[in-house]
């Protein structure tokens, strides 16, 4: 399984790369990977959607500098 603190720094590099469409990103891999079979990459990328959820909230602007 993967630690906490490796979704956490995932949901950031995406904030950082994507802005503020990051949420659409995570939950469209989560979507391939649940269409491809792989339960276990869906929950991962379900995972880092929450967390970037998280950040959002954190962030007035919903976005990371």
């Amino acid at each position: 399984m993967i630690e906490d603190r490796e979704i956490w720094a995932c949901a950031h590099q995406l904030m950082r790369q994507y802005g503020d469409v990051a949420w659409l990103h995570a939950a469209q891999r989560a979507d391939e990977l649940l269409a491809s079979g792989d339960h276990e990459g869906h929950r991962v990328w379900m995972r880092i959607l929450k967390h970037i959820e998280d950040l959002e909230k954190l962030e007035p602007e919903g976005r990371l500098q």
